[in-house]
């Protein structure tokens, strides 16, 4: 019995559709990236293990592929890792080459990473990012880059969303005014999850962590702030009046939001305290995008990391950036409908033709059109026309230019325009000039 093909839950094949418009999202993105001046880089697929492992929280650790080793080394413990993201490969990748780049650093980067997840609607085990970061400085200009960046993709792609932003520095701060200093992580583990499995769940976790009823009890206010930007950071002034660190996470804000509203005064922008963003390299402002009008989850995130190029041996190099999920975003772009129609085909004109005198002429036209930049198909082989129409149709080639004995002697082809059902003869010179293309 022939065996039924099948590949890995949580992976997908792409066909020549997916793949027209995955390439639209790609080059929507880099163009941007490119805007701002970020250069590209690739990194291996595979990581050594001890790269990889303690960067991303407990949580993260549990979900690297490890690679088990073969050849002589097959019964050790596996040493390399598929990588969990870029940011983290890219640290490594800053401190050596080190002395072939220039800071700050400028870089973007796409390329699939893998995660130990399981599957479900919006979340992969093999997924693309499309990162851009920027290393080597602690302006905040790096955030107002990056915020910037978020509203001209989002608003080339047609998707409405909110970027949502908050301060680790602010978290840190939180958990040092309820008593609980050593519980930063634990706490943002928790409230990260707060979207998802709500505050009851949320504030039970935070026991099973270590934190006191009495401690939980203090967060509570602290994490449903009402009113605006302006009247949530001024509370966070009285609040966190007692942490150095806290206050300045709130000063960073101020700063941030200062500067977008001098450039994106229309953008939406809000400072959402329960974000928290599990990972545990970022050290300052974090964010996340969400679309508006798709319940899908975060579409993009990022964030500040002060030191992350440290446990490589290169310390106290900052840097700042964001991640852009293309899968979520085709999954966006899938449910409204925002894919543009001429995607669906690469091919721009279709020869079909009555014989085979008749298909070496159309080569020859082919030739002609693909030298000017016009994406071209013979049909293989001259048979039935209605064979030939069927495939046009199938590939939504909006052109098929037909040729017979007649077009031969003037010299033209009949174009069949496919959407209208209109045909004109037309010369080689009037087509490549006729803008249909």
């Amino acid at each position: 019995m022939a065996q039924k093909p099948s590949i890995p839950k949580g992976t997908r094949d792409f066909g020549q559709i997916e793949m027209a418009r995955r390439n639209y999202i790609f080059d929507t993105i880099k163009s941007v990236f490119r805007l701002y001046g970020f250069q590209q880089i690739e990194t291996p697929a595979m990581e050594n293990l001890s790269t990889l492992m303690g960067k991303y929280g407990e949580e993260g650790d549990k979900l690297l592929f490890r690679i088990q080793n073969s050849g002589e080394k097959a019964a050790l413990t596996p040493e390399k890792g598929l990588r969990y993201d870029l940011t983290v490969p890219f640290a490594r990748y800053v401190v050596q080459h080190r002395e072939e780049i220039s800071f700050p650093f400028k870089r973007y980067q796409i390329q699939p990473v893998w995660r130990a997840d399981r599957p479900q609607k919006g979340r992969y085990r093999e997924f693309y990012q499309c990162d851009v970061d920027v290393i080597g400085s602690d302006s905040l200009l790096g955030e107002l880059e990056l915020i910037q960046i978020v509203e001209e993709v989002y608003c080339r792609l047609g998707i409405r969303v909110c970027l949502h932003i908050n301060n680790r520095k602010i978290l840190a701060g939180i958990a040092e005014v309820i008593g609980a200093p050593d519980k930063m992580i634990d706490i943002t583990v928790a409230i990260d999850k707060l979207d998802k499995i709500g505050v009851e769940a949320v504030n039970n976790e935070l026991k099973e962590r270590g934190l006191s009823d009495k401690q939980v009890a203090k967060l509570q206010p602290i994490l449903n702030l009402n009113g605006s930007t302006a009247d949530k950071l001024a509370a966070l002034k009285t609040i966190l009046a007692s942490s150095e660190t806290g206050l300045k996470g709130v000063a960073e804000m101020e700063e941030i939001f200062d500067l977008v509203n001098s450039q994106l005064s229309t953008f939406n922008l809000e400072l959402d305290l329960c974000l928290a963003r599990g990972l545990n390299y970022y050290t300052g402002a974090i964010f996340e995008v969400k679309a508006l009008d798709a319940q899908i989850g975060s579409i993009t995130g990022g964030g500040r990391y002060d030191n992350l190029t440290g446990i490589f041996g290169l310390p106290n190099v900052s840097g700042v950036g964001i991640s852009f999920g293309a899968d979520r975003i085709y999954d966006v772009l899938t449910e409204l409908n925002l894919f543009p129609a001429a995607l669906q085909s690469t091919t721009q004109v279709l020869f079909a033709t009555f014989g085979q005198d008749e298909l070496k002429y159309a080569l020859t036209w082919a030739k002609e059109l693909r030298a000017d930049g016009i994406s071209v198909e013979v049909y293989p082989e001259p048979t039935k026309m209605k064979k030939q129409m069927a495939y046009a149709d199938a590939k939504q080639i909006p052109f098929v230019a037909i040729v017979g004995s007649n077009e031969m002697e003037t010299y033209t082809v009949m174009l069949k325009n496919m959407v209208t059902g209109e045909q004109q003869p037309m010369s080689l010179e009037n087509l490549k000039n006729s803008k249909l293309f």
